[in-house]
């Protein structure tokens, strides 16, 4: 059945001399091939698949690259960025007769055909152009999701059969019709595989050399064509494999190299003394990996991360998670993201500075997200955990995780923490909002239990011997101002106004700033979640700071400034959606309550560690028995949330001890050290009504 199929192939080449198109049709019927009109459309000279990159972008426009993501190594170049070395090897050392027949090279297929007749395998005859329609038709294989369906289609792809040859040829043919010779070369040298996950001739010059394709000199020109032949035996990262020869000395790619050389001596592409001075050349591959993936990025990893959860959600990649994820890996788009490399810096190493990646005392975790208020733009992102989603790393020990603190479940696995009395604030934005000033004075002081609370939504709510108090017994007076226990942050007083107010309306002015439980799940309403034991996300957090300081105006976070397709066009990009949370004279009386906490309140360790200072807004927080401890704040221009949070378990921050001091004022060294670079970068103006003519706002009629 073999020679019957190779002499069909021979009968069909030998009428090929004469009329390749009539040949084929005339073995059509025999071997149920037919020959269209048109090429088939995923045989066109298309976009192939390509590297994906996520960048940062330096304050003088220059990008700085955090992470690459591919499939396939590739980066796509025109005829001009590629090397006449490259070019002259390709067509000498594959097909020397490529520049003059139709698709097919009938001389060196026939020499294949007589070869091959009695041997166990079909091999060599096939032109550049055969070679690019069999890479082709193998990559198509390769985008089909459904596995079984993609394995049935490579093997028919790269089976060793006559009628498998007799398709690559009428291909060869129809594409030649199609499109010019440079064309075909400059594809097929994108194309083609050069070992493991490298492709195209771009990146097989950056991977072997670290080079360009318009750059590499001809003794690299002809080792790169070298490893087209036979990646797995000629490519050159294996350099003591068997195949390879040992002692680092790349045999079997000089061997293959110089053949290419010898042929191109004889086609008098190169001179005699090019030649000899290209075989007398030591092969020195200078190996480049590639960057793939977050863990690349670094001290940035856990933001890269962020970004692409957010990329998965854009329906500018596809209709669902998978398809997204899978464009953009194919794709080749340039990812310009909103991250801001000074005060990711100072965030980074801060955080190194103050606290561990181990401690012996527990799990401890650590995180800061700062925003761009106005915009929504992230512009710092980071905790004390190094980064990793491969399982076996994760398992090496409890410095490394997969999961981000800072963002919710659905963009990076957390669950959130209790904020403690930073979520506070909403409860002054409710008290605001229903007309109450901020030097009114509430009952504050209970001996049992706090009695009724009004919830219009799920009615009047008690909670028998609940008795929460203040942090100090001595703060445990009867008539605290809203002003007083922002200040200070009194439990009681805060209670007090709650007490006042509509634990509904809490809840759904929290939501008015974004403000969301991590996990997804509705945010509980209860009186204790006045004193903020809703697990929340740092970001949201932050968003929720910035929403206060921009005039009571929240807008959600974004990630992405600009994403450049593969062919330069610009997509759209998901743009930050901002919405009044409350009105501005209720923001300002805020700001006006809330600079008082940073100038005489319980964040004046981190108001006094800022420089420079300006105008700035916060609020701390401490959960039960100092698990978590929070200094949340803004300018007019950043908000930054840093915070020390227990991962697992309960800690004692009040007892732990760091290298740079006590656990629980972690918190008030990290937070100015981002926040003064952020004030000598972006400045800040004075909050709106932040005067103390806001201290009394009006009365909303219901």
């Amino acid at each position: 059945m073999r020679f019957v199929g190779m002499s069909v192939v021979a009968g069909v080449l030998v009428t090929a001399g004469m009329a390749p198109v009539v040949a084929l049709a005339g073995v059509s019927a025999t071997h149920t091939i037919t020959v269209l009109d048109s090429l088939p459309g995923y045989l066109g000279i298309e976009q192939l698949s390509q590297k994906s990159n996520i960048y940062a972008t330096q304050d003088d426009g220059t990008p700085v690259l955090l992470a690459s993501f591919y499939d396939q190594n590739r980066v796509e170049v025109e005829s001009d960025a590629i090397s006449q070395f490259v070019k002259d090897a390709a067509v000498s050392g594959e097909d020397p007769r490529f520049f003059e027949h139709n698709g097919i090279d009938i001389q060196g297929t026939l020499r294949a055909v007589v070869s091959n007749t009695f041997s166990d395998s079909l091999r060599g005859g096939s032109s550049i152009t055969q070679q690019y329609v069999k890479n082709v038709l193998v990559q198509k294989c390769e985008v089909i999701a459904e596995q079984e369906q993609s394995d049935l289609c490579y093997t028919a792809a790269t089976e060793i059969t006559a009628e498998r040859k007799l398709r690559e040829m009428r291909f060869a043919i129809a594409v030649e019709k199609k499109y010019d010779k440079a064309d075909i070369l400059r594809q097929y040298l994108n194309i083609t595989g050069f070992g493991g996950t490298v492709y195209g001739i771009e990146a097989a010059a950056n991977h072997y050399f670290n080079t360009t394709a318009a750059a590499v000199t001809l003794p690299q020109a002809a080792s790169l064509v070298a490893i087209v032949n036979n990646p797995r035996k000629f490519q050159l990262d294996i350099p003591d494999s068997v195949t390879n020869g040992a002692a680092n000395d790349y045999a079997a790619n000089k061997m293959r190299r110089d053949y290419i050389l010898g042929e191109m001596l004889a086609e008098e592409k190169i001179s005699a003394a090019q030649y000899e001075a290209a075989v007398a050349t030591v092969i020195a591959p200078v190996i480049t990996a590639p960057s793939t993936g977050c863990a690349t990025a670094g001290a940035n990893a856990y933001f890269c991360d962020y970004v692409v959860h957010a990329l998965q959600t854009d329906p500018t990649f596809g209709e669902d998670e998978e398809t997204r994820l899978l464009n953009f890996r194919r794709g080749g788009y340039d990812v310009y993201t909103t991250l801001d490399l000074d005060l990711q810096g100072a965030a980074v190493t801060t955080m190194n500075e103050n606290v561990p990646k181990i401690s012996d005392a527990g799990d401890v975790g650590a995180v800061i997200s700062s925003v761009q208020v106005g915009t929504g733009r992230v512009l710092a992102m980071t905790q004390n955990k190094d980064y990793s989603q491969d399982p076996a790393v994760l398992n090496s020990g409890t410095n490394y995780s997969a999961i981000n603190y800072n963002t919710d479940r659905a963009a990076g696995g957390s669950s959130g923490f209790r904020p403690g009395s930073t979520y506070k604030v909403f409860t002054l934005a409710e008290w605001l909002s229903e007309g109450h000033s901020l030097n009114e004075r509430v009952d504050s002081e209970r001996t049992s239990h706090w009695g009724a609370f009004q919830d219009s939504c799920r009615g009047t709510q008690r909670y028998p011997g609940w008795n929460p108090r203040n942090d100090s017994l001595n703060q445990n007076r009867s008539n605290y101002s809203a002003l007083e226990s922002t200040i200070n942050s009194y439990n009681t007083g805060y209670l007090g106004m709650a007490k006042e107010l509509d634990l509904c309306g809490i809840r759904k002015t929290a939501e008015a700033f974004d403000v969301h439980r991590a996990d997804g799940n509705p945010l509980r309403q209860g009186a204790s979640s006045v004193l903020g034991t809703n697990e929340i996300a740092p970001l949201t957090m932050a968003v929720a700071f910035a929403g206060i300081a921009n005039d009571g105006v929240t807008c959600s976070p974004v990630v992405v400034d600009r994403i450049v397709a593969a062919d330069g066009t610009e997509l759209p990009v998901p743009e930050s959606e901002c919405s009044a949370s409350v009105e501005p004279v209720v923001s300002g009386a805020m700001a006006y309550a809330m600079q008082r906490v940073m100038s005489e309140g319980t964040a004046r360790s981190s108001y006094y560690r800022t420089s420079p200072r300006v105008p700035m807004i916060g609020k701390t927080g401490t959960t039960g028995g100092a698990a978590d401890t929070w200094m949340s704040g803004a300018s007019t221009e950043v908000a930054t949330v840093a915070g020390v949070v227990s991962v697992t378990g309960s800690l004692d921050q009040r007892s732990m001890y760091f290298d740079s001091g006590y656990a629980a004022t972690a918190r008030h060294r990290m937070w100015p050290d981002v926040m003064s670079v952020a004030n000598a970068k972006y400045g800040g103006d004075d909050f709106a009504d932040g005067s103390p003519s806001a201290l009394r706002t009006r009365r909303t009629s219901n």
